[in-house]
Parts: C-alpha cells; sequence; structure tokens
C-alpha cells in the first residue's frame, strides 16, 4: 500500500504519476492526493491480481468524501475530486483504515 500526497501542476500530471506508479507496483494499492489549482484530485491504483478483492472506485469515493468530494472509475483506476484541501492530511492517514475495512 502507498498512501501519498504529490505535488502536481494538473490532472493530466496526476494521472501520468499514477502510471508510473501503478508500473512500479508488482502488486498492491496506490492511492495519490494533491492540491491542484486550490481543489483536491486524487487517484486510486489497484494492481490487476487484487481487483477481486479491491474495487478502485469504491476505495476512491471513500477518501473523496473526507475532502468533500466524489469520484469513480475502473475497478483498476479511479479517480476523484474534493473542495477541502486541508483535509487531505486526514484523507491520507485514512487510507489504511479504509483498504482494511475493505479486505
Amino acid at each position: 500500500l502507498v498512501a501519498a500526497k504529490i505535488d502536481v501542476a494538473d490532472g493530466k500530471a496526476m494521472r501520468a504519476a499514477g502510471d508510473q506508479l501503478r508500473d512500479k507496483l508488482s502488486s498492491g494499492i496506490g492511492v495519490l492526493i494533491a492540491d491542484v489549482d486550490g481543489k483536491v484530485s486524487i487517484i486510486v491504483i489497484v494492481t490487476k491480481d487484487l481487483t477481486k478483492r479491491f474495487n478502485a472506485g469504491k476505495i476512491v469515493n471513500e477518501v473523496a468524501q473526507i475532502v468533500g468530494g466524489r469520484g469513480g472509475g475502473r475497478p483498476d483506476m479511479a479517480q476523484a475530486g474534493g473542495k477541502d484541501t486541508s483535509k487531505i492530511p486526514e484523507a491520507v492517514a485514512a487510507v489504511e483504515g479504509i483498504i482494511r475495512s475493505m479486505a
């Protein structure tokens, strides 16, 4: 499990960071959160071997609720946005518990 706040310029860079993380993970879940122009951007990556147990869309929605947002996507990759950038540290800290609750 990788959960981190990252610094990116825009949504395109966020997706690129998610792709890079997926390429580095042989098996795992990655949750990246960023402040992009005063709004929260979240991307969740689940490697193919774990998509039967973990759904990126469900994970991203749980994380997004913390920052006042919502999102969705495929079982292996999902994105969300949110409004409350002050809650990014709380969202990062909550990721492990969210994943454990789905296991």
